[in-house]
């Protein structure tokens, strides 16, 4: 049980890992510090958004319009970090122990 608790921990972790990558790599797209011409940056780009588009777009369509801020990947990291807390707490805690 040990095992299953490291593991669902770790791709927690991992997937918050991606988010910011992504939400940093959106921001030094937008300021023309990095080019998307360049296949590392867009293949980088290309997989940050395929892994975290289908969780952030439910959330973007929930949010009302706040002009260019983008607060979707906060509540995302957010309600990773609750759905964390709740099943090392209440799923494996007890079975741990």
């Amino acid at each position: 049980m040990l095992v299953i608790s490291y593991l669902f921990n770790a791709v927690i972790q991992l997937y918050s890992f991606v988010l910011i990558i992504a939400v940093i790599l959106s921001w030094l797209i937008g300021f023309n510090v990095v080019n998307r011409h360049n296949q590392l940056v867009d293949a980088l780009w290309r997989t940050c958004t395929a892994l975290t588009e289908p969780l952030l777009r439910p959330i973007r369509n929930m949010l009302p319009n706040m002009g260019g801020i983008d607060i979707s990947p906060i509540i995302l990291i957010l309600g990773l970090n609750a759905l964390q807390i709740g099943v090392n707490a209440y799923l494996l805690g007890p079975l741990i122990r």
